[in-house]
């Protein structure tokens, strides 16, 4: 007769672990308190019988045992998903949710119209969306928590190319431009130098976005250091800020048209791109619902100026 089994949450809260080999992070990505987590664990470990975490003064990982059973159970329950998805979706009437993530930094605001469209050509298509910073979404993508992500792709965060499990959709490239309402530059289009004479406005200091503004400001010249008039985490905040102070931002132009913006912005002497592009898993059980998404989206900017061709 079979003993008895593991509990779902025990095998996923293992998954999480293995994925991190910290009691720590892990309770807090499974958002339970560490005691439950750890307990969780030695639960696990009782009913298979065999110890699967080596744990020390120092910290912990996982035995030989630990390893095997974490490539075992993380191929099962990537099926499981995919048979429970499968089932849910037989009755067409079953709605489908399509987690997207968007860049904070690119801003999600057209997401609204991306929404409506598919409220009107497919209702049982419904979109959960998250705004998250890049360090989250390539977690919530590896981790399976995210169906696609809106994102701006740079070479130099990917040395190695982008995972073969996922697919890149290059959708347009993004023209920054300088935003300063209540400023009036010397000249136009604007010069890093000028740029440099005024406050700035710029995202966290780890935001993903500031490295591409280091990178761009970064020659010319040791003395020239920006004066950080605020550090604020949308592209939302940094327009209504510049509003409202004497200040200025580099904010994708495109974003700025969205929002109604048509004056207080300023093309770049030195143009400055973003590559904006769709992400997702190719082998995602939802690929249908995924690929109609990504050529609206294609389609939508297909005649844009800065559209990839």
């Amino acid at each position: 007769m079979m003993g008895e089994l593991p509990s779902i949450q025990q095998m996923e809260c293992f998954i999480i672990y293995g994925r991190v080999q910290n009691f720590t992070r892990a309770a807090k990505e499974a958002n339970i308190t560490q005691s439950a987590f750890s307990a969780q664990m030695k639960n696990l470990e009782n009913t298979l019988g065999v110890a699967l975490i080596q744990r020390s003064k120092r910290g912990s990982h996982l035995t030989e045992a630990g390893e095997k059973f974490l490539k075992s159970i993380t191929a099962w329950m990537d099926g499981l998903h995919r048979i429970v998805y499968e089932l849910q979706t037989v009755d067409e009437s079953q709605p489908v949710e399509l987690n997207v993530g968007i860049l904070r930094t690119l801003g999600d605001i057209q997401m609204n119209r991306h929404i409506a469209h598919f409220r009107q050509t497919n209702k049982n298509l419904c979109f959960n969306i998250f705004d998250l910073e890049m360090d989250q979404i390539r977690r919530a993508l590896r981790d399976d928590r995210l169906d696609v992500v809106s994102t701006y792709l740079v070479a130099e965060d990917f040395p190695d190319g982008i995972p073969e499990a996922f697919a890149v959709a290059h959708f347009c490239w993004d023209s920054l431009v300088y935003y300063a309402p209540l400023l009036q530059p010397a000249q136009v289009p604007v010069t890093r130098e000028e740029i440099l004479k005024e406050p700035l406005v710029i995202y966290p200091k780890n935001y993903f976005m500031n490295k591409t503004f280091r990178r761009y400001l970064h020659d010319v010249g040791d003395k020239a250091k920006p004066f950080i008039s605020a550090r604020l985490s949308t592209p939302y905040a940094m327009v209504y800020y510049c509003q409202q102070n004497e200040a200025g931002a580099l904010l994708p132009e495109r974003l700025l048209k969205t929002l109604g913006c048509e004056e207080g912005w300023y093309p770049l002497a030195k143009p400055l791109r973003a590559d904006a592009c769709l992400v997702y898993k190719k082998d995602s059980p939802k690929i249908a619902q995924i690929r109609a998404y990504v050529s609206y989206v294609l389609e939508c900017f297909a005649d844009a100026p800065n559209a990839e061709k």
